[in-house]
């Protein structure tokens, strides 16, 4: 790497007044299919490997290509990675959304823009800077065909010469992206320097926003979160994967399938020891998922609402059957299709209640990608241990976009199997301890049966019936009143105990305030950033952040520590918020509602002037 480039060094502002440094968001809008996802990671990357802490969101429209799409990274010297309303940097590259993205600019933004688009005449409070890429990409790019994809990277040179991007970690951050591919490290590092090189030489810095060094990302990765899921399910033992294709979440799948060829290949016969199937429709997958888990092996799938709606009766019978079964749901908007490239947390009261009938099931509630990977292995464990189908409730925001992550530590527990016989002298022993085996029998109060598994031992008594009718404690076929009650009964004590098993929630107290939060998901980040802000306006808030459903008694402890309690669902229907209220009787007068639906990702100004409308009434 050359001298030149190391020392490379932004203008400072050429007017008066103060310096907004590593403090800002800068938004790109290009269109769908462009190629810019490259160019905007690239320039995402180098902020990051410049110690300074970012996070990186995604915007992108339904269909393969060509409507418009946006991407959003943000830079907090004070760590915050929760979506910004306000935009320091804007890069149009989209003429179909470039007056609407210029509009929605605050005052004394920086604006970098196609020169054709002429924009500087729309407003009279914000830095304009008009760039030819059209010209530049044709002086800098020899292939014809690539210079629709090498005219984003010329941006990245002119947004590095505007803000003081170390074009060293320019460099750096385009060969990770590219790799090994020698060819297309030297055409895009071309196009990038000749924005570098075009801005030193035709831009004036007019505006505050800059980048400096820091150290607060040393040892820190990057990481989606249907990745960060994919690692835990392969540390979690997970031998069986069978989906359908649905957005947000394919990529989970996706991602698994990766690590397996990686990891899970057997080193002296080079074959496969994991199944992955794409089945045809949800329906499909998650009746592979029961078969599998019913046979003994770690199975998963993994969908979104719609697919969700259709594994319903799949799922009572994992539930009444007593099947253990992982499904990871990355929400995103709905009803029916709704916004597919959107997020919500909107399936948390369909899923909690997933099936016909008297239903409940066990949700995981991860809140950054670290817990979407402990949350996998987790999720098995509990399957296993209370044989029924456990939901991990990712949303779009936390699964598809990028986040700023201290590693993930290597799992230590064992894998927690549950309650299984599995030899012959296993089910003698049961047997002379408990009279019989009797598969739907509860013999020690906690509501969780015993189970064999299919194969592993000759046993006479290892047999029985998987019914998902009517059935008795040894699943035999019944219709009778008593014995369906009594199982009913059972599955209500059994979620019961569930409460001391489900991850409890995190709670942070401060000195006494009446005030309390309770969020959950992806929302943890916007919350912790709001309490800041409200924090230094004077107003103390303790926060509860909910991981898991069923609750455990800590909700409503810290509801009846509190005065008021805000509930911040990214809902329209303030579903956490009514099955609090559910929860806490005596209490739910206390609950404030803080709601978030318009399918971008959850802000800290929203919850803060939530709280404030709040407080003032």
């Amino acid at each position: 790497m050359s001298t030149a480039i190391l020392e490379e060094k932004a203008p400072l502002p050429a007017q008066a007044g103060p310096a907004v440094v590593n403090d800002f968001s800068i938004h790109v809008a290009t269109a769908n299919g462009s190629g810019s996802m490259s160019s905007n990671n690239i320039l995402m990357r180098s902020i990051f490997q410049m110690g300074i802490p970012v996070s990186g969101k995604n915007l992108f429209p339904s269909n393969i290509q060509g409507l418009p799409t946006w991407f959003t990274i943000r830079a907090s010297k004070e760590g915050f990675i929760a979506r910004r309303r306000d935009i320091g940097v804007l890069i149009c590259m989209n003429p179909e959304t470039a007056h609407e993205d210029v509009r929605t600019v605050h005052s004394g933004a920086a604006v970098i823009y196609e020169e054709s688009l002429k924009l500087d005449g729309l407003r009279n409070d914000v830095h304009f800077y008009a760039v030819p890429f059209q010209k530049l990409v044709l002086e800098l790019v020899q292939d014809g065909k690539l210079r629709r994809l090498a005219v984003n990277m010329i941006y990245v040179g002119v947004a590095a010469w505007l803000l003081g991007i170390d074009m060293a970690e320019v460099e750096r951050a385009v060969e990770k992206q590219f790799k090994n591919k020698a060819k297309a490290i030297e055409i895009n590092l071309k196009a990038i320097r000749g924005g570098f090189d075009w801005a030193g030489k035709n831009l004036k810095k007019a505006d505050p926003f800059r980048l400096e060094r820091m150290n607060s990302t040393a040892g820190k990765i990057i990481i989606d979160g249907n990745a960060a899921a994919a690692i835990g399910c392969v540390l979690a033992g997970v031998t069986v994967v069978t989906w359908y294709p649905i957005t947000p979440s394919s990529a989970l799948a996706e991602s698994f399938t990766d690590y397996c060829r990686r990891f899970r290949i057997d080193p002296e016969t080079g074959k496969p020891t994991f199944a992955i199937v794409q089945a045809e429709d949800e329906l499909a997958a998650i009746g592979m998922v029961l078969g599998a888990a019913w046979a003994g092996a770690r199975a998963m799938t993994t969908t979104s609402g719609p697919g969700i709606s259709l594994m319903s009766e799949f799922t009572g019978l994992g539930y009444y059957a007593e099947i253990p079964a992982v499904i990871f749901d990355v929400q995103r908007v709905g009803p029916s299709t709704g916004l597919p490239t959107r997020t919500m947390q909107g399936d948390i009261v369909s899923t909690y209640n997933l099936s016909h009938g008297d239903a409940r099931h066990i949700l995981l509630i991860p809140g950054s990608v670290q817990e979407c990977s402990e949350m996998a292995g987790e999720a098995f464990n509990l399957a296993e241990r209370f044989q029924t189908p456990v939901f991990v409730m990712m949303d779009l925001d936390l699964g598809m976009n990028n986040w700023m992550s201290d590693p993930f530590p290597y799992p230590e527990k064992p894998f927690d199997r549950g309650k299984v016989l599995r030899t012959s002298g296993d089910i003698d022993r049961h047997v002379k301890k408990f009279g019989a085996f009797e598969r739907y029998k509860d013999v020690d109060g906690d509501g969780i049966p015993w189970r064999t598994l299919p194969g592993t031992t000759e046993h006479p008594l290892a047999a029985y019936f998987t019914r998902g009718s009517g059935h008795t404690e040894r699943a035999t076929y019944s219709e009778r009143p008593d014995d369906y009650k009594n199982n009913m009964d059972r599955l209500a004590r059994k979620f019961e105990t569930a409460k001391a098993h489900v991850p409890r929630p995190i709670v942070s107290n401060g000195p006494g305030s009446p005030v309390g939060l309770i969020a959950y998901g992806s929302s943890d980040f916007a919350v912790e950033e709001a309490r800041v802000i409200l924090r230094k306006r004077g107003l103390e808030t303790d926060y509860l952040r909910l991981r898991a459903l069923p609750f455990t008694p800590d909700a409503a402890e810290f509801v009846a520590g509190h005065e008021r309690v805000y509930v911040v669902d990214q809902n329209r229907d303030r579903q956490m918020y009514e099955l609090l209220t559910l929860e806490v009787r005596e209490d739910c007068g206390k609950l404030r509602s803080i709601r978030h639906y318009d399918g971008f990702p959850l802000d800290a100004e929203t919850v803060v002037e939530g709280v404030e409308a709040g407080e003032k009434n």
